[in-house]
C-alpha cells in the first residue's frame, strides 16, 4: 500500500505521543486491509476500500485530547458491543488514549468487518 503525504503532514502536526498512537493504527488498518488506499477525508487520515469509505482516525480537536477510530458503522458497532465495553464510544467511533491503544486484533476484526459491509454493499 502506497503511503499518503497528506497523511504524513496530518500526523507530523501531533504530538509525540498522538502521532506514534494515530501511526500504529494507522499500520494495524493497513495489514488488516492491504487493498485498501489512504486518504483524506473531511479532514481527517482515512483508508478507502473499493472506491468506497472504509474507516478513518484522527486525534481530538487541534492535537488534543482522546484518539479516535471512526469505524463508521454503527451497526459493526453494535455487533461487537461486548469487545468494546471497556472504550468509551460514540456512533461508530471509539475513542483512545496513547496509553490505552486499541489492540491490533480489535482493528483487525473492525477492519475485515467494514470490508465485509463494503463487498455487500458492492453486490446490490
Amino acid at each position: 500500500m502506497d503511503r499518503s503525504p497528506e497523511i504524513d503532514t496530518f500526523l507530523a502536526a501531533l504530538p509525540e505521543d498522538l502521532r506514534m498512537a494515530l501511526e500504529t493504527l494507522r499500520g494495524q488498518i493497513a495489514a488488516a486491509a492491504p487493498g485498501a488506499v489512504e486518504t483524506i477525508a473531511y479532514r481527517a487520515p482515512a483508508f478507502r476500500y473499493r472506491d468506497r469509505p472504509l474507516v478513518s482516525f484522527s486525534a481530538g480537536r487541534h492535537g488534543a485530547g482522546p484518539c479516535a477510530f471512526y469505524v463508521q458503522s454503527p451497526a459493526l458497532m453494535e455487533a461487537n458491543r461486548a469487545l468494546l465495553a471497556g472504550y468509551e464510544t460514540a456512533r461508530g467511533t471509539i475513542h483512545f488514549t496513547p496509553a490505552a491503544p486499541l489492540p491490533a486484533d480489535l482493528v483487525t476484526k473492525l477492519v475485515r468487518g467494514r470490508m465485509a459491509e463494503t463487498d455487500r454493499k458492492g453486490k446490490r
